[in-house]
């Protein structure tokens, strides 16, 4: 396909246009920032027509997508100033979408976000492991425009039925060389209780793009992405008495497994980690 991913120069920007590459695709980077070259075009997405121009055809770059994949964000709370980071994401969220619909890409997959599941858990979650089924608790406003990017999907393959709409709720994005800090984790149960010992490898990251651009139906859904097992060697349930005693256990959970569940991403989309902390880029195991 002919892939145009926003935010490409971003840290799984990156590794999404580098894998989908890989696997066949025809990839263009629409980023503010990147290096020139055949598969980047300079855009700035909170201006619609550039937006639209840029996914309509771009000289020798291409001429039309068949796919969307929107990553282009102020990554995180307190980058920037609130407005700011409203304004940005939500402007750049809208600008995208309504291009799409209106040039008739009909498969879009896109970053929402771990946060909109209560983080940074100030509040306990209300039962782990945390999954897809209750009400979104945005608790900052990145998270916010996160919760409002899904509400607007919803409408819009609601008015466009014929629309595929896939929200990706991304854990803590992690490269090969962010792992030599987790040894210290273990020290501070609380220092990562934020979003329940949670991450996602980048390369992870990029097989659920992956798999939602292959298999996802019309139609709006969402599913959250993390790696299979936490970033702790302390067992969860030493974890969870120390920092959320009390909580409800929704099932039974391994003595390392994410508890940001994976159940769904891996029942609809074939999603299933590969990469860990543990053993870098081999296959793991945390049942």
């Amino acid at each position: 396909m002919r892939i145009a991913v926003t935010g490409g120069s971003g840290k799984l920007g990156r590794t999404v246009v580098r894998e989908l590459a890989a696997s066949g695709h025809h990839v263009i980077n629409l980023d503010q920032r990147g290096e020139r070259g055949p598969g980047f075009v300079q855009v700035d997405l909170t201006d619609f027509g550039q937006v639209i121009d840029a996914l309509s055809g771009v000289n020798d770059r291409h001429n039309g997508i068949d796919a969307l994949v929107h990553l282009a964000a102020i990554p995180a709370p307190g980058i920037a100033s609130d407005v700011a980071t409203f304004h940005n994401n939500m402007l750049g969220s809208f600008n995208v979408f309504w291009a799409a619909q209106r040039l008739g890409i009909t498969r879009i997959v896109y970053a929402s976000s771990e946060t909109v599941l209560g983080l940074p858990f100030d509040v306990p979650p209300p039962y782990v492991p945390v999954d897809e089924d209750y009400p979104a608790r945005p608790e900052s406003v990145y998270s916010l425009v996160k919760h409002l990017e899904e509400q607007l999907a919803i409408e819009l393959v609601r008015w466009h039925p014929e629309l595929s709409i896939t929200a990706l709720r991304f854990s803590n994005v992690m490269d090969p060389e962010d792992y030599a800090a987790f040894a210290a984790f273990d020290a501070d149960a609380t220092a990562r209780k934020w979003n329940l010992w949670g991450y996602i490898d980048a390369r992870d990251g990029a097989q659920a793009v992956q798999r939602a651009l292959d298999v996802a139906a019309p139609g709006f859904d969402r599913f959250i992405i993390a790696a299979a097992d936490t970033v702790m060697t302390r067992p969860n349930a030493e974890l969870l008495a120390e920092v959320f005693p009390g909580v409800p256990h929704k099932r039974e959970v391994g003595p390392n497994e994410t508890l940001l569940s994976i159940d769904k991403a891996r029942r609809v989309l074939g999603y299933e980690p590969r990469h860990s902390w543990r053993h870098l880029a081999t296959p793991i195991s945390v049942d």
